[in-house]
């Protein structure tokens, strides 16, 4: 049953939420973890990251599984509090985001006099230019590199985001072994592809490190919000069509899932280490060769001599495979693979727009050798 949204239950959202973010936030701090260093940012510096997030993530599917074992508690609450803890999150957010503007503000150089900005009149007036920033500083954020006792909070967020996204999946797991006495082949399926996708995920934490949003976006509420609520409560919506699914899986469409998995899995994580590599490791050899690049940039070695954007492509595949685990009784589970498509198809376009601004004529020359962009003679 799931629990409405009065003060008790709001109560113990927030006192679950909290202890869960500060108890990753703990051992981010504690826990020991490889140095790595950034790319390097406008300023010519690079910014060193200790990064622990497969171990953390192991020492809380401990802490979790000796809870459920001992009867400490169940991991079902999670979804009986779904509502509780979607509203604690999201005024979470909030909060977050007006503590980041604060401090930020603080850091920012002060300018010698306000920015005007035009009115829909042709105007400008100091009004305009106040309203303007803050809702542009508040949104997008005011610093890029925002810490807390040392911790980047931008690379922190991705911890609590995507471990509680892996909680609230396991506790539909619970739930539906607390209802029926046995999982399904469809919840195993499910359960298993996403562990697998998120263990190797931090293992390959550093790779995040060379991601856009860590690179060059401040942290402001549109990050916050993507982190703390969008990702958990949304990307997890699969779970909630699964917990009494009881319709039989046959075993062809078993292994056809498991195939589409392993080959999406191969995809996405295949591209986005030959990339790292090549940007560490330029003389490392992919695929039992030298890589090779465009006027010694764009590599076409590899995966990325088949398409430009192939590491999207392979993330939707996986996407898909646990998406498919709902079977075809609502088109409710499929809103989230339908929704990346629109978005890496998109993020993919703008993305190629400004490398054709960048590299100018070398651009075409690599394009003419990575012919597609995600899908193959289609895309």
């Amino acid at each position: 049953m799931i629990a409405t949204l009065t003060v008790p239950n709001l109560a113990l959202a927030a006192a679950i939420f909290l202890a869960f973010i500060g108890g990753i936030f703990v051992l981010r701090l504690l826990l020991p973890g490889k140095v790595h260093l950034g790319q390097k940012l406008k300023d010519g510096s690079r910014r060193s990251y200790k990064l622990n997030g497969l171990r953390i993530l192991l020492v809380l599917a401990a802490i979790l599984a000796l809870g459920q074992w001992q009867h400490w508690f169940s991991l079902g609450t999670a979804i009986r509090l779904f509502w509780p803890l979607f509203a604690v999150a999201n005024v979470f957010a909030v909060v977050h985001t007006g503590y980041l503007y604060v401090t930020g503000i603080k850091k920012r150089p002060r300018n010698d006099g306000p920015t005007m900005v035009p009115g829909p009149d042709g105007t400008a007036t100091m009004a305009d230019a106040a309203s303007s920033s803050l809702v542009k500083d508040l949104w997008m954020g005011v610093e890029l590199n925002p810490e807390l006792f040392g911790v980047d909070l931008k690379m922190f967020a991705y911890l609590p985001s995507l471990m509680g996204l892996w909680a609230l999946n396991v506790s539909f797991g619970v739930a539906q072994y607390e209802a029926l006495g046995h999982l399904t082949t469809r919840m195993w399926l499910y359960q298993a592809f996403f562990t697998i996708y998120i263990v190797n995920y931090y293992e390959f934490e550093y790779g995040m490190l060379h991601t856009w949003d860590v690179i060059a976006e401040d942290f402001g509420y549109m990050l916050v919000w993507g982190d703390y609520v969008l990702v958990p409560f949304f990307y997890s919506i699969c779970g909630w069509f699964l917990v009494g699914y009881t319709e039989p899986m046959a075993t062809y469409e078993a292994v056809a899932l498991c195939v589409l998995f392993a080959v999406g899995f191969v995809i996405f994580r295949g591209t986005n280490q030959q990339k790292h590599d090549y940007k560490e490791h330029p003389e490392k050899k992919i695929w039992g060769e030298v890589p090779k690049a465009v006027g010694g940039r764009l590599l076409v070695s590899g995966f990325w001599g088949i398409g430009r954007k192939l590491n999207y492509t392979g993330e939707l595949m996986v996407y898909f495979s646990w998406t498919f685990t709902t079977g075809f009784q609502s088109i409710v589970p499929y809103l989230l693979p339908l929704w990346l498509l629109c978005l890496f198809s998109h993020r993919a376009w703008r993305d190629e727009k400004k490398c054709s601004q960048k590299y100018g004529a070398l651009w075409t020359e690599y394009c003419a050798q990575a012919r597609f962009r995600m899908f193959p003679f289609v895309y």
